[in-house]
C-alpha cells in the first residue's frame, strides 16, 4: 500500500526500498475517541473557521462516532421507536443553533486538527475499522433530488433493518444486501478563498465523495489547504451502489477508527485512495463527462509520478487495465473514480 513513497523511477534496491517503506510508516501514536455533541459537529459544511473538536499529532488514531443524516422527528415519523433514536442525535438537533447549520445538511463530526499539517502537505487517513452504531439504516428520495426526480414526484423514506451478526441488510421479503460500511463524507477545510464549503458537492477537499470503495482497510489521501487540515467525517453508509441514484445510500450511524499521517511537502493535486488491491483516482464536476476526464487524467498523472510510466503508456494502461466507475450522480458535482489493479505491477 505504501509504495507511493518510493522514487517514481523505482531506483532503490530491494533492501533500501524496504527501509524507506518502514521509515515512512510512523509508529502508532496516541489514541483518542471523539463523540458527536453540539460542540463537536460541523453541520453541513467544511470550514477552517470552526472551533476544533480535537487536536492530534501525526500518527495518532481517533475513533470517531458519527450520526446519520436524518432528524429524530423524521426517523420517528417513519417508524423508528424513540428508544432506538440515538441520544446524541437528539442532542445535536436540539442544541446546534440555526446560525451554525448549513449550507448543506450532513452532520459531520469534527473538525479534527492535525498538528503540523500545513498547506502543500498531504494528509493520509488510514481507515482502520468501521463499526455499525445502530441496528437500522434508511433510504429516501424526494421530488427535488435524485436522478429520476421527474419520475418520482413525491417523497418516501424506507427504514432498513441491519443484522450486525450476519452483516446483511434486510431490505424486504426475500431481499438481503451484504453490508459494506463506509463514510460518504470525509474531507478537509477548503482554501480560504473558497469560504465555507457546502457539505453536499465533493471537490478538491474530498468531502461528500460517496465512494463505496472507502471501506475499512482503504487509505485516503487528501491535499492540505489550511494549517491543521481540519478533517471532518460523517454521512455514514451501511452500503451503497455505484451512482447512489436516488440521492441516498443505506444511511446510518457509524464509528470509524482512523490513523492520521502528515506527509510534509508532498503536494497532492487531488484526492486519491488505495485499497489493498487497487489504486484509485477521482474526478468531481457538475458535468459527468468533465468529472470523467478529471478522474482519468488524475490516474494518468499518478502512474507517471509513482510508477515511472511515460504519459503515453500511462494513458494506454488506464485504457487497457483501469476501470472507470461512476461514483455518484446526485450531489450537484458528480463523481467518477478510476480503479487500477495493483497486481499488474511487478513487486
Amino acid at each position: 500500500m505504501f509504495d507511493r513513497f518510493l522514487p517514481a523511477a523505482g531506483t532503490l534496491a530491494a533492501g533500501a526500498a524496504a527501509a524507506a517503506l518502514i521509515a515512512a510508516t510512523p509508529a502508532l501514536g496516541a489514541a483518542y475517541t471523539l463523540e458527536p455533541t453540539p460542540s463537536t459537529v460541523a453541520w453541513g459544511h467544511y470550514d477552517s473557521k470552526d472551533k476544533p473538536a480535537l487536536t492530534i499529532k501525526s500518527g495518532d488514531t481517533v475513533a470517531v462516532h458519527t450520526v446519520l443524516t436524518n432528524s429524530p422527528a423524521g426517523l420517528k415519523a417513519n417508524g423508528v421507536p424513540d428508544d432506538q433514536i440515538e441520544p446524541a442525535l437528539k442532542d445535536v438537533y436540539e442544541h446546534v443553533p440555526a446560525s451554525a447549520r448549513g449550507p448543506g445538511g450532513h452532520v459531520l463530526t469534527g473538525p479534527i486538527v492535525v498538528d503540523g499539517a500545513e498547506p502543500g502537505d498531504t494528509l493520509e487517513i488510514r481507515i482502520l475499522k468501521i463499526d455499525l452504531a445502530i441496528p437500522y439504516a434508511y433510504n429516501g428520495f424526494g421530488p427535488a433530488n435524485g436522478l429520476l426526480r421527474d419520475d418520482f414526484l413525491y417523497r418516501r423514506t424506507k427504514i432498513i433493518p441491519l443484522d450486525r451478526n450476519r452483516m446483511i441488510a434486510n431490505f424486504g421479503p426475500g431481499v438481503t444486501i451484504p453490508l459494506h460500511p463506509f463514510f460518504g463524507s470525509m474531507g478537509v477545510a477548503p482554501p480560504p478563498a473558497m469560504g465555507r464549503w457546502d457539505s453536499t458537492p465533493p471537490t478538491i477537499i474530498g468531502g461528500n465523495m460517496d465512494n463505496k470503495e472507502l471501506v475499512a482497510g482503504t487509505t485516503l489521501f487528501l491535499p492540505v489547504f489550511v494549517k491543521g487540515a481540519y478533517f471532518n467525517v460523517g454521512d455514514g453508509h451501511a452500503g451503497q451502489g455505484n451512482g447512489e441514484v436516488d440521492v441516498t445510500a443505506m444511511e446510518t450511524s457509524l464509528v470509524g477508527t482512523f490513523q492520521f499521517i502528515v506527509h510534509k511537502g508532498e503536494k497532492l493535486p487531488y484526492p486519491r485512495a488505495e485499497t489493498p488491491t487497487h489504486y484509485i483516482a477521482m474526478g468531481f464536476d457538475d458535468d459527468l463527462a468533465v468529472a470523467t476526464v478529471k478522474a482519468v487524467r488524475n490516474m494518468v498523472d499518478f502512474l507517471v509520478a509513482h510508477k515511472g510510466l511515460s504519459k503515453d503508456d500511462a494513458y494506454m494502461l488506464t485504457s487497457v487495465a483501469g476501470d472507470v466507475d461512476i461514483t455518484e450522480v446526485v450531489d450537484r458535482n458528480k463523481a467518477v473514480h478510476v480503479m487500477m489493479p495493483k497486481a499488474i505491477f511487478a513487486k
